[in-house]
């Protein structure tokens, strides 16, 4: 279950889209006694694939349109431990998107605390399944990409957007 609408594309007074609350599964559980880092892109990916429900591109668009999307960049940041037992959700917000791309931003959130573990930005590319290449968008579905960027845009930017992997500057 989501909080964000087909209609407006939007969570709660026009944020982000909010995933359903997902558990840690016990075989996510690393060594250390916290979530493998892989784990982390399972939980983002199932909510951008909420998401993509929402846009119309999720598994019923690709049998009937022969289309989908690639993830073709990501960057991961951990901030903070999550534990077995910890309800998580994931907070999506959709930055820009043009005929063949979608810009995304994610931030894995405890469920109940509201605190941040992890976010993740990502671009993701449109494919055509047949020829496996990049395709435009149908023309409604770059309608629904635009309606729920903008709905996306009014919202608070969450800190974190467009950070890059670097040592830090020597003083």
């Amino acid at each position: 279950m989501t909080s964000m609408t087909a209609k407006d594309g939007a969570g709660p007074q026009g944020g982000p889209f909010r995933s359903s609350v997902m558990q840690i599964e016990p075989q996510w559980i690393d060594y250390n006694g916290h979530l493998n880092m892989a784990y982390y892109n399972v939980m983002f990916d199932r909510a951008i694939d909420q998401l993509w429900l929402e846009l119309g591109i999720g598994p019923g668009y690709m049998k009937e349109r022969n289309g989908s999307t690639f993830t073709v960049e990501c960057h991961v940041r951990y901030l903070r431990e999550i534990q077995l037992g910890d309800p998580v959700q994931v907070h999506v917000w959709l930055l820009g998107g043009d005929e063949k791309r979608l810009h995304t931003f994610e931030e894995l959130r405890h469920a109940t605390e509201g605190w941040i573990s992890a976010t993740s930005e990502n671009m993701t590319i449109h494919i055509d399944m047949t020829t496996r290449k990049t395709a435009p968008f149908p023309p409604d579905i770059r309608e629904r990409i635009q309606t729920i960027t903008n709905a996306h845009s009014s919202a608070p930017r969450p800190e974190g957007i467009g950070r890059s992997v670097g040592m830090p500057a020597k003083r």
